[in-house]
């Protein structure tokens, strides 16, 4: 009797998985390391396997040339995923080496996502490393400099892998269309959506093909039209992880952009990272941070519209709300910028986390009680509102024995530039009053050597 599941056709690859390149001149993309003359061709040129960690984003090929590295080089390959595997598999994928070298055969050993095993794990490779036994072939999705050891990351080869550019995936998807469904036909502009979704990731790309394609089939629609794949797809949200090194890059162009007071790039940061996720007041802390660091007493406003920009957020939600945050950010991009209180702070901080405990001088001492006021505290403190122009020129505010450190120095921009003006003219009092008060001590000492 035949079987019952003879006649099941067997299950089909994913797209993702049957469009894998099986040669180093199938990979799309990567030119900066693949071209001609480029790292990673010299290295399948040459024969000569060498350990190496693959950086890059996911979909850009790092499994893809891992696999064929080894079949460049006719090794064995062992896969691990720091995600699933312990110190036990690591173990076992040694053994595996062991016993393949027996055979004279050697090993790649590919490590998904390194920078998940923690230093232990890591550093269980390395004597495998060194002796030879397995070549190993890291990828990550972070920064090698701050996820991987450094002991490993001595004996190894970085390569940073790029996304892939919209030709490259346009290029793909001519590829992956021929291969899975010839006959669908699909407008430009569909096509540009697609590869917009994916984002520069190939592995998205191939799974929302494929998404694609069976919505097409189902609906009887032919040819498909870009109205038709924002209705297949569930919005796909930009790559954007979470607390990773896309984020904080992210952050970074955003705060750029509003130091350098490009308007249109600080609504194209801002937009990503809403795009891709980020919470909204947590952009508005940042934009918070921003009116203090770059713009400051150069345009206080900016500090309050961005609080405000907060409280909007909070009271009206998404997405109603972001467009507060949208006006926070174009009014901190257009404000004239000054660091001049974040340095002065920065400087104050520095020095008094390295200076001693310097006691308050007596003058400006509060006096509550009789004692104190016996003691003194408090005397000859100049009350500056009794004083003329409400300043007690001359008058001193540091610990005794402390030379003025100058630590805020307002730009010339905006109202800091009035704020330099009004600190000029206090300073120039305080040289009056000294000259004064030199002048005095002076007459004092000649009528003392009378």
């Amino acid at each position: 009797m035949a079987d019952l599941f003879d006649s099941l056709d067997p299950p089909r690859l994913p797209l993702a998985e049957a469009m894998r390149p099986q040669h180093i001149a199938d990979v799309i993309g990567q030119r900066h390391l693949l071209g001609p003359g480029k790292p990673l061709a010299l290295a399948f040129q040459s024969g000569k396997l060498h350990s190496m960690i693959l950086w890059g984003p996911p979909g850009v090929g790092k499994t893809t040339l891992a696999r064929l590295m080894a079949k460049a080089f006719d090794a064995d390959f062992t896969a691990l995923s720091a995600v699933f595997s312990g110190v036990k598999d690591i173990r076992e994928a040694i053994a595996q080496a062991e016993a393949a070298r027996t055979r004279g055969r050697h090993t790649i050993l590919f490590v998904d996502e390194v920078h998940r095993f923690n230093k232990a794990q890591q550093d269980a490779f390395l004597p495998f490393v060194e002796q030879g036994l397995v070549t190993l072939v890291g990828a990550t999705t972070e920064n090698p400099s701050f996820e991987v050891n450094s002991a490993l990351l001595s004996r190894a080869a970085v390569y940073v892998l790029q996304p892939l550019s919209a030709e490259e995936l346009t290029e793909l998807f001519e590829r992956a269309r021929a291969h899975a469904c010839p006959e669908l036909a699909f407008e430009d502009d569909a096509r540009d959506r697609l590869t917009g979704f994916a984002d520069g990731d190939a592995r998205r790309l191939l799974n929302l093909l494929e998404q694609v394609q069976t919505a097409a089939e189902t609906a009887g629609v032919n040819p498909v039209g870009p109205d038709f794949i924002d209705e297949a797809l569930s919005r796909s949200l930009r790559r954007f992880d979470k607390g990773g090194e896309a984020f904080y890059d992210q952050i970074s162009a955003l705060h750029k952009s509003v130091r350098g007071s490009d308007p249109d790039a600080t609504l194209y940061w801002l937009c990503r990272m809403l795009d891709g996720g980020a919470e909204p007041l947590y952009l508005g802390r940042r934009l918070v941070r921003m009116a203090s660091e770059d713009i400051g007493l150069a345009d206080p406003r900016a500090l309050e519209i961005c609080l405000n920009a907060c409280s909007t957020f909070e009271r009206l939600g998404s997405p109603e709300g972001e467009l507060a945050l949208a006006q926070a950010a174009v009014f901190l991009a257009c404000a004239a910028k000054s660091n001049a209180v974040y340095k002065a702070y920065n400087a104050a901080r520095k020095f008094v986390a390295n200076d001693v405990s310097r006691p308050v001088p007596i003058h400006l001492r509060n006096a509550p009680t009789k004692l104190m006021k016996e003691l003194g505290y408090g005397k000859a403190y100049r009350y500056a509102h009794d004083e003329p122009d409400g300043y007690a020129a001359g008058e001193n505010y540091l610990p005794d024995g402390m030379t003025k450190p100058n630590w805020y120095e307002p730009v010339g921009r905006g109202l800091e530039a009035k704020i330099a003006e009004k600190l000029e003219r206090l300073r120039e009092l305080d040289r009056q009053a000294e000259a004064r008060a030199g002048q005095s001590e002076l007459s004092a000492g000649r009528g003392g050597s009378r």
